[in-house]
């Protein structure tokens, strides 16, 4: 609220509650006065006295009461011809005194935190998952395990398997780190809470590499984008079949050709139409300046079809996040800048280490 007082008379109070998402009605509401004056009910006639009152709690703080419930003294008081007060007005005594809560032991989950990373550069955060595969017959699966390097898109390591467990996961995420020469305290390394993934044979791997691990929190894939949307890439492309019926060497050679054409030939929309291995080996600048001579090149001849002028080539994001943390609004001035304070979630890209086993 403070925020949007700040700022209303610059920005106005419409862009400002839409850009931190404020329903205008609570900022309004909560800028009335309130009333100086609090007229309390008056106490009913029928109300216990406050002896009456004391007389419920000590019968309620009996030892012979002090573990049953008010229902049960209800009806117990009741057989034995006794009325103190309602089943009702027992519970209102109660609350009260801060007396009434759930007796029974109930299920705490734990707060996870949000996670908030951000990469700059290649290897800096890698993001891990693993799918299965249809095999050939009912109930038979191959497990893709794929690392993806979430700056440059480019799948790091993969590996297609008959089973799923924390030691081809360690061998992976290991052999990945050797292949792209990670050094210890560069690296941090997310996926979703997956077995394999909070295993202790991984944890302590990954403790001897000196890479940072992270997770998602439980049931939010929104917390794992880039390996969600790689393995949409994977199954909702041309070609991909319903199962493998030729075995683990049929999807072994699809999976092998789809890591070539995405790392070397896809171009990622979210990297500025490059490929993840342009941007992973630092080529992207040569690219996109030969992609900037040839519109140049293009303008000269045909000006007249440019009706915007000088036409430029999409730049490569600089950032990519997961969660990115809500946008500071503090700074800016215009109400064009208010509307643009939505945070835009970059997408990047990867490569692949063809691990098979």
């Amino acid at each position: 609220m403070e925020v949007v007082d700040q700022h209303r008379d610059v920005a106005g109070v419409k862009p400002l509650c839409s850009a931190l998402d404020v329903p205008r009605e609570t900022y309004y509401r909560r800028r009335r006065p309130l009333p100086r004056f609090h007229v309390s009910r008056p106490t009913s006639t029928r109300a216990l006295s406050a002896d009456e009152r004391q007389h419920v709690l000590d019968a309620l703080h009996s030892e012979r009461f002090i573990d049953r419930t008010p229902a049960e003294v209800h009806a117990t008081l009741l057989d034995e011809r006794t009325y103190l007060c309602s089943l009702r007005t027992m519970y209102r005594i109660l609350d009260g005194e801060h007396e009434v809560r759930e007796r029974r032991n109930q299920a705490r989950h734990p707060q996870y935190a949000k996670p908030e990373l951000l990469a700059t550069a290649p290897n800096q955060v890698w993001s891990w998952d693993i799918t299965k595969l249809l095999g050939p017959v009912k109930w038979s699966y191959f497990y893709l395990y794929v690392a993806l390097d979430i700056f440059s898109r480019y799948v790091v390591g993969w590996m297609l398997a008959r089973s799923e467990s924390a030691e081809l996961a360690s061998r992976l995420i290991r052999e990945s780190c050797e292949k792209h020469a990670i050094d210890p305290g560069k690296l941090t390394l997310h996926s979703d809470r997956g077995p394999p993934m909070r295993s202790h044979t991984l944890a302590q791997m990954l403790a001897d590499l000196g890479v940072e691990k992270s997770f998602s929190r439980p049931h939010t894939s929104n917390d794992n984008p880039f390996s969600e949307s790689h393995f949409k890439t994977l199954k909702y492309g041309p070609g991909f079949p319903d199962r493998f019926l030729g075995g683990y060497d049929e999807a072994l050679a699809y999976v092998r050709r789809f890591f070539d054409w995405y790392n070397d030939e896809h171009h990622h929309g979210s990297l500025a139409g490059l490929t993840p291995a342009d941007v992973h080996f630092g080529h992207a600048d040569h690219v996109l300046a030969l992609r900037e001579d040839v519109l140049r090149s293009a303008f000269r001849k045909h000006p007249e079809r440019f009706v915007r002028g000088m036409p430029s080539v999409p730049s490569l994001p600089n950032a990519v996040w997961i969660n990115p943390p809500s946008a500071p609004i503090a700074h800016l001035e215009s109400r064009s800048d208010q509307a643009r304070v939505a945070c835009t979630v970059t997408d990047h890209f990867t490569q692949p280490c063809s691990l098979n086993s």
